[in-house]
């Protein structure tokens, strides 16, 4: 939870920081976009790594030290250093950025037993909700306060107050010699197999991608909203708390009924209720602008919850973390993506970039109905027939993949 905290708050920080030394949106924009966008090279690496150490939560704490060592060189060369090399120190922190997510959840199977793993799969999802609370929030209020160096400071320490819980993670039990001194890219190439190979993986991966697209737009326009519509920058932050307030409660409602809708009906719902929510912000009235932001979260928390639970349910044991944290660093580029394209069209005009980040959502929706399904019949019924048996879907998934 730290970490996340600490993950979901470096972004606006940074972003806030860079706009401090700068006054430009794009130039903190383009730092929230360097620290994101080399997500998709190091993920799939540090996934490979984590099925191969019998240690994985030593190897989860050496990359969050790194994480945090690279916040805070890029904060003391704000406005010191010329701000290409500091968007340069930003792609290579980057790199580590999957370890604060999906690393983390690749490893609920190996501490919580099989039949508790659908409500606990919504209960982490909550933890990314309760940290896109807290984040953003201190965030912005640090920022008012003590300004946004100092936010970016508070984000460095939440990170390593994680090091003891990964230090500590279960030891997995020795691999064969042969499985691992296997060259590092033969399992990346079979990790992308699966998930190009399910359907349900897919079409999840796909969804969740290009609505992260639209949420990175969002949060580059995020500064503007709170200069221009909330009365203070820093403000602006606030709004990913209102989005995360929502987010938690609706998974928490969804812990609770966790089996009984398909999670890819979820996934593909979600998607419209973000465009939906993105679409009320382009009014630019402060009530409007933050029931945009609980509808956004609305969408946001469940589409988490139902991509982690057809992850767990698809993956298979020994590619579990390579697919997490594959998926992760796909998502977090996404995001970068969203936020380099945000930049320069909310400097010109901040209705037409949260309209374009409406279509993003819309057509992430679409996006989902764009990868066929290889098994004859619509995967939230396959999902509803074997939900008391997902090990069997996900055996069927993966011969099929193959």
């Amino acid at each position: 939870m730290a970490a996340r905290a600490g993950d979901e708050m470096s972004g606006p920080a940074l972003m806030l920081a860079g706009f401090a030394v700068a006054g430009s949106t794009v130039e903190a924009s383009s730092l929230l976009a360097g620290i994101t966008i080399s997500a998709a090279v190091g993920g799939p690496v540090l996934g490979a790594l984590l099925d191969r150490a019998v240690r994985p939560g030593h190897l989860l704490a050496g990359a969050l030290v790194m994480y945090a060592t690279g916040l805070g060189v890029m904060l003391g060369g704000l406005g010191r250093w010329p701000f290409a090399v500091t968007i340069g120190i930003a792609v290579v922190t980057g790199l580590l950025g999957p370890a604060l997510s999906g690393g983390w959840t690749a490893q609920l199977p190996r501490v919580v037993p099989g039949g508790y793993l659908p409500r606990a799969n919504a209960l982490d999802a909550m933890t990314f909700s309760a940290a896109s609370l807290a984040g953003p929030a201190l965030a912005g209020v640090v920022a008012e306060a003590l300004g946004a160096s100092s936010a970016v400071v508070v984000s460095v320490v939440l990170i390593t107050l994680a090091l003891p819980a990964a230090w500590t993670l279960p030891v997995r039990p020795g691999r064969a010699r042969g499985a691992r001194t296997a060259p590092v890219i033969r399992d990346l190439a079979a990790g992308t197999r699966i998930i190009i190979g399910s359907p349900s993986l897919a079409r999840a991966t796909l969804t969740s991608v290009v609505s992260c697209v639209a949420q990175g737009m969002l949060t580059a326009c995020i500064p503007l909203l709170g200069e221009r519509v909330l009365g203070g920058v820093g403000r602006g932050a606030l709004l990913l708390s209102c989005a995360a307030v929502s987010a938690l409660a609706a998974n928490a409602v969804l812990a609770r009924f966790a089996r009984s809708v398909a999670p890819e009906t979820i996934v593909w719902t979600s998607a419209l209720v973000q465009a939906v929510a993105l679409a009320l912000a382009t009014v630019g009235s402060p009530v409007m602008l933050v029931v945009a932001a609980l509808v956004a979260g609305v969408g946001e928390g469940p589409q988490l919850a139902a991509v982690f639970a057809i992850r767990h349910r698809e993956a298979p044991g020994d590619l579990r973390g390579q697919i997490f944290t594959t998926g992760a660093s796909l998502k977090i580029t996404g995001f970068a993506v969203g936020a380099a394209v945000a930049g320069p069209v909310a400097s010109r005009s901040l209705p037409v970039a949260l309209a374009l980040a409406a279509s993003v959502a819309a057509l992430a929706a679409l996006g989902f109905f764009a990868v066929p399904s290889a098994f004859g019949n619509p995967p939230e019924d396959r999902a509803i027939s074997d939900r008391s048996g997902a090990g069997r879907v996900g055996s069927r998934v993966r011969r099929g993949g193959r």
